[in-house]
């Protein structure tokens, strides 16, 4: 009796053990190779590193130096505008897009998937997709010449007013169907007894989405803010791949910016101090949205 039970404490000494060694180089690995390297960064932030990482604490200066930079503010600039009508555009066609949907329309099983298509490929494809087609030589406005209409003119991406829309455009047509898929699951979910009770109260189907789902539908919301701002804030191959940041400096972000400024113009330390600016964005939005949801159960 007594080797039946060292037995069995051995074996279930074992089932807790080997979860802990499966998972604990994963643990390991990231450990090291995400929050090691933030804080090296961190780190880096704060030296006069150039080409290659210095030691040589400056304090501040990076931060300061990177504020004066006029390719800075340029950065953040076109980043507020791509994040704001990059969010509010894809909120609202996923919404319309979902709501459709939740009609219980013929041909859903077909439409769901191609709206969510998009969004498995990666941004390096979509980028490269959606800059030949908006090549004024190669794409739509060459294909409308041939065909005759001769005045048609899109030369938004050669455009330095306007090629920052260009990557709303093409960010928009890569998300939207995600966007899409969150507002789906949150309307799926609604309880239809309510539903059928304020029919029953004489609401109008307007006034059954202004006052009861669309309120209803505040965690989907959340979710996919705090999703497309974590996107839009270190969007970096999209970019890359569709305008390379052009023309000029029309279409560059700080993820961009940071790239350069650390790999190509030899000034790591800025470098370094745009990804903490980028890295504590990204917190500011999520450490709300993360103690909300834990605050909120039990």
């Amino acid at each position: 009796m007594a080797f039946s039970t060292s037995g069995v404490d051995i074996r279930t000494r074992l089932q807790d053990l080997i979860p802990k060694l499966v998972l604990s180089p994963s643990i390991a690995a990231m450990m090291i190779f995400v929050y090691g390297f933030i804080v090296f960064t961190v780190y880096l932030s704060f030296t006069n590193s150039k080409m290659l990482p210095s030691y040589d604490l400056i304090g501040f200066e990076n931060y300061a130096k990177l504020w004066a930079l006029s390719a800075w503010w340029t950065a953040v600039s076109n980043l507020a505008i791509f994040a704001s009508l990059y969010i509010v555009i894809c909120t609202a066609i996923g919404l319309t897009l979902a709501i459709l949907l939740d009609q219980k329309i013929r041909g859903e099983g077909v439409l769901r998937p191609i709206y969510l298509y998009p969004m498995a490929l990666s941004f390096i494809v979509t980028g490269t997709a959606w800059k030949w087609f908006l090549d004024p030589g190669i794409g739509l406005e060459n294909t409308m010449h041939l065909w005759g209409w001769q005045s048609f003119h899109f030369g938004w991406i050669k455009d330095r007013n306007m090629a920052i829309y260009t990557i709303v455009i093409a960010a928009v047509w890569q998300t939207s169907g995600f966007v899409m898929a969150m507002f789906l699951a949150g309307l799926r979910g609604i309880d239809n007894e309510i539903l059928r009770a304020a029919q029953i109260d004489g609401a109008s189907n307007w006034q059954l989405y202004r006052r009861i789902v669309i309120p209803m539908l505040r965690p989907a919301f959340m979710s996919a803010f705090v999703i497309l701002s974590h996107l839009a804030v270190k969007s970096y191959d999209l970019v890359v791949a569709l305008t390379g940041g052009g023309p000029g400096r029309a279409t560059e972000l700080p993820a961009t910016f940071m790239y350069s400024y650390t790999f190509t113009r030899n000034s790591m330390g800025i470098g370094a101090s745009s990804a903490v600016i980028m890295l504590m964005t990204i917190a500011a939005i999520m450490t709300p949205y993360l103690y909300a949801e834990l605050k909120e159960k039990p």
